[in-house]
């Protein structure tokens, strides 16, 4: 899952990427890799990997990884190059979802780049940008259709839907927001790697005194909320001051940490989930001698299609799949007990995956 991070200056993004790259690789024990400067590759925490792991003995744990691209640069005017924006928009074409970094907290010492805080307002600001970005690509998109749309009415249906979006976008909408009429439209769309189409999470960034409540306090987090209500966005609140904390301690200090903050889980543990949730994400599990691992599917995918996640040889020659739910394999306590009381079960290629479900492929090549 690849998930990019975009603000205005002085939202308290970077500090976010910083602090959940840095929390995210410690917490896991997976090394934190930069492939560039504003890349960073994060380990999905999951306890039931550990317990797998401490189960079978495993030589090895391998966690779902997450990758964060940390848009710099972007401000007022990016889409025409001001800032480094327009080069790093380019970055986010290829993720998953968009995590927009929006400032809910006052401090005098931290200078708003409008010089107040009013987190609509930066968030319509960051959507124009998106916006004028994808006017541009679509630009590009219809100069190429329109060559070949006079003698080919599926070009010209694909021009027409084009020119539709444009004037979607130019009215200030974002392409999300538009009706698409048929399936061909559906995949026109979504091949075209709009901005402003993608699924966004909202991380309202707030003081430390308003994260005990988890922001329900603070006026500027329920305008967030309110305003995410329209366009099926998650949001979640968390104070980067804290994150950045919390990703120089370790485990056991980052537990009590919390605790005596009076929050029971880390901006990382809420972004996950948000992120699983929009997204329709959920991880099942394989395990033994040599490796326990989290693998991440599409909510729905079925038996043959997660073995294909391992390797494209597991999908193709497919027999079945013995499949255990997590808790039923820790309530037995060894997979040989789960067997004798029945909870094993030999699936086949209908089968769709359930969350936690431990699997052995079985296939033929």
């Amino acid at each position: 899952m690849k998930l990019g991070i975009v603000g205005l200056p002085n939202v308290g993004k970077s500090t976010l990427f910083n602090s959940l790259t840095k929390a995210g690789a410690e917490s896991a024990n997976y090394p934190f890799c930069t492939i560039d400067p504003n890349v960073g590759i994060v380990a999905v925490p999951d306890e039931r990997l550990d317990k797998l792991t401490e189960m079978y003995n495993s030589a090895k744990t391998t966690p779902a990884v997450i990758e964060f691209v940390d848009i710099a640069g972007l401000v007022k005017g990016a889409s025409k190059g001001e800032g480094l924006g327009n080069q790093f928009l380019a970055n986010i074409r290829e993720v998953d979802a968009i995590v927009h970094v929006v400032r809910c907290f006052e401090d005098t010492n931290v200078i708003h780049v409008d010089g107040s805080v009013d987190p609509i307002r930066d968030i319509e600001t960051i959507n124009l940008e998106l916006i004028f970005s994808d006017i541009e690509v679509l630009d590009r998109r219809i100069a190429k259709t329109i060559r070949g749309a006079r003698n080919d009415k599926m070009l010209a249906k694909e021009l027409d839907f084009q020119q539709r979006i444009k004037a979607h976008l130019e009215d200030g909408k974002l392409a999300k927001t538009i009706e698409v009429a048929d399936e061909d439209e559906q995949a026109w769309i979504e091949e075209y790697n709009l901005l402003t189409w993608k699924p966004v999470i909202f991380a309202a960034n707030v003081g430390e005194e308003d994260i005990a409540d988890d922001g329900a306090s603070n006026e500027n987090v329920q305008k967030v909320k309110e305003y995410a209500k329209d366009f099926d966005a998650e949001v979640f609140v968390v104070c980067a001051q804290i994150e950045q904390e919390l990703a120089e301690l370790d485990d056991e200090e980052k537990k009590m940490f919390l605790e005596d903050l009076g929050v029971k889980e880390s901006g990382l543990d809420k972004l996950i989930k948000a992120s699983y949730s929009l997204l329709g994400l959920i991880s099942y599990l394989t395990a033994g001698e040599t490796e326990s691992r989290a693998w991440t599917i599409k909510k729905g995918t079925k038996a043959p299609g997660a073995a294909g996640k391992i390797h494209s040889d597991f999908e193709r020659g497919f027999i079945k799949a013995e499949v255990v739910s997590y808790k039923d394999l820790m309530d037995c306590g060894s997979m040989l007990a789960a067997k004798e009381k029945g909870l094993v079960r030999q699936e086949g290629k209908e089968y769709v995956v359930e969350d936690g479900d431990v699997i052995l492929f079985k296939f033929n090549v």
